[in-house]
């Protein structure tokens, strides 16, 4: 019996360390420096989050034209999640550049569970 505790303790301990570790080895999305550099003269858009919104009601960008979004956590921890464009923004991805293809209205939700207002937290890409 007590070798079972003390085994079954063993594998508790494997087990939280293992899910404890560190986030380096699930690969950030990232973009190419050959399209960090397009960006550079494209569009930027810096989604300023605080506890339950987001700054703008809105962000604009052109549809064919890099953009590189950045979210800045002023209060609170936040996540971003553009489905349409495979865009997932958190602590440890703040920056994300892609090409809009489409143009349209796009939700802008919260990817992390916040709190009480995290339903509520949302804003729209729109690309022209």
């Amino acid at each position: 019996m007590k070798k079972l505790l003390v085994l079954l303790m063993g594998v508790a301990i494997v087990i939280a360390i293992t899910a404890c570790g560190s986030k380096a080895s699930k690969p950030a999305e990232t973009t190419s420096p050959a399209a960090a550099t397009q960006a550079a003269g494209g569009q930027n858009v810096t989604l300023k989050a605080t506890n339950f919104k987001f700054d703008q009601t809105e962000y604009r960008v052109k549809k064919g034209e890099p953009v590189t979004i950045t979210l800045d956590n002023s209060q609170g921890i936040h996540g971003a999640s553009i489905k349409e464009f495979n865009v997932k923004l958190d602590n440890s991805n703040k920056t994300f550049t892609f090409t809009p293809d489409k143009t349209g209205s796009f939700p802008i939700t919260c990817s992390i569970m916040c709190g009480s207002g995290h339903a509520n937290m949302k804003t729209t890409l729109i690309v022209e």
